[in-house]
């Protein structure tokens, strides 16, 4: 299985597209820090020594926000207000000061955005991983070895995730020294406060940032997952990058129009992929909870894994 991994990593690194791909996001993240570094250069965060007081009269408008609209409020709102608050309430009696100069933690939280980015990268390799093969009918060549259909599809698989992993690496390493020259390293790092089931706990910035990308990542690998299964099914890799793009762009914000109306959305794979809503927002479909989604989540994998490996299997590829 190793020197299969190995042979496949070989063939990606072998492709000049690869290495454009790695370029285009070292340049988009380095637009984006001059950009920001720009943007940062024309102002500073004032030294409010009152920033306690300030605090307090913004619960002060939540509260009375949250008193005018009463029953009416939605439990999107309601729950925007209260994790506010409850922040806020943290700040002032651990005196934790909002006042923070942007650093480099800041900026590689930011640049997780470019993750769905990665995610595009990602799914041109899953898709295009197995349908070469048969465009350039090197696949005759792997299956007259000795070695189980099961373990080149799986190998190819593996390879995919890898290349994924590889590329966040790339994208978390590089913002981190680009963010440390441009923005600098804090001298004393305030704690990322985490709000989750009404509690407000402290969490070390590093491990944060790892949760977020972590978790921002969850959407790529389904989505690549899917374009793998569509590449070995159909062996169409344009059917396949096709397909994941647009969902991968579109899928969440149609699951959530369909959401407003249907309740039945929340078994769609895009009401589910975000479990940051679970930390930072509100489930898309009310009910939801982090169990649920991580249970949708799997029967979505072995579903994609089910339908690749079976009819890959069963595929004739003597034509």
């Amino acid at each position: 299985m190793l020197n299969l991994i190995k042979n496949e990593w070989m063939k990606i690194f072998k492709r000049p597209g690869t290495y454009v791909m790695i370029g285009i996001l070292l340049l988009v993240t380095t637009v984006a820090g001059g950009f920001i570094k720009y943007q940062d250069s024309k102002g500073s965060v004032p030294d409010n020594s009152d920033w306690k007081k300030g605090l307090q009269v913004q619960n002060e408008e939540y509260n009375k926000h949250l008193n005018e609209m009463g029953s009416s409020a939605s439990k999107d709102v309601k729950e925007y207000y209260e994790r506010n608050i409850s922040i806020n309430n943290y700040r002032i009696e651990h005196d934790i000061s909002p006042n923070e100069e942007y650093s480099v933690w800041g900026f590689v939280s930011n640049i997780s955005d470019l993750i769905d980015f990665v995610g595009l990268f990602v799914i041109i390799i899953a898709a295009g991983i197995v349908s070469s093969e048969f465009n350039w009918g090197t696949i005759k060549l792997l299956l007259i070895r000795p070695i189980k259909r099961e373990k080149i599809l799986l190998s190819k698989y593996i390879t995919a995730l890898l290349f994924g992993l590889f590329m966040l690496f790339i994208l978390f390493a590089y913002s981190a020294l680009l963010g440390a020259i441009l923005f600098g390293l804090p001298e004393n790092p305030l704690p990322y406060l985490n709000y989750y089931a009404g509690e407000v706990k402290e969490q070390n910035i590093i491990v944060h940032l790892i949760i977020t990308y972590g978790m921002k990542s969850i959407s790529m690998l389904m989505l690549a997952t899917m374009a793998f299964m569509i590449s070995a099914a159909f062996r169409n890799s344009s059917l396949a990058i096709g397909l994941a793009l647009f969902l991968l762009f579109m899928g969440e914000q149609v699951t959530r129009l369909i959401s407003m109306k249907y309740e039945w959305a929340k078994y769609s794979l895009f009401a589910n992929t975000d479990l940051l809503q679970y930390i930072e927002g509100t489930p898309m479909v009310e009910g939801m909870t982090l169990g649920f989604s991580a249970v949708m989540l799997i029967l979505y994998f072995l579903l994609f894994q089910v339908i690749a490996f079976v009819v890959f299997k069963k595929r004739d590829v003597a034509a």
